[in-house]
């Protein structure tokens, strides 16, 4: 049996790094700045990023927008008959809108002329100049 004094082997200490020894002055540091001075913890550029996300406390923290598509009546003028049902599902597929403004509220504008009767359901958002327009053209909205 091996007593434990019997056992060879080398120990080997850990190299102590910034106290002067076999590599010289700054012992592989570098001259001054932060990684050069003892106990320097630079924090990773992830944790930032993180940290400038806001949390789920607090109730103005979670602001969601509902988006607006606005279309001008010169639009309107040039994609319905006269007489003709407005909605928004007409809307979105006779101007050909993405999926993605499928659940959006539309603002009817008032740039360009009307010159169609034409009826619009109560769907809509509509700015003063488009909603005299409609009304002087003889257009309703139900």
């Amino acid at each position: 049996m091996v007593q434990i004094n019997e056992i060879k082997f080398k120990l080997k200490k850990k190299k102590r790094i910034g106290r002067g020894g076999k590599r010289g002055n700054y012992s592989g540091r570098g001259i001054k700045g932060q990684k050069a001075r003892a106990g320097a913890k630079i924090r990773p550029a992830l944790r930032d990023i993180i940290l400038k996300f806001p949390k789920k406390r607090g109730v103005g923290n979670i602001k969601i927008e509902k988006k607006i598509l606005e279309i001008n009546l010169d639009w309107i003028n040039k994609f319905f008959n006269d007489g003709e049902l407005v909605t928004p599902e007409r809307i979105l597929n006779k101007i050909r809108i993405p999926k993605s403004y499928k659940n959006l509220k539309i603002k009817i504008l008032g740039r360009g002329k009307l010159t169609k009767k034409v009826i619009f359901s109560q769907d809509f958002l509509f700015s003063k100049r488009a909603l005299e327009k409609i009304k002087n053209q003889g257009g309703d909205i139900k």
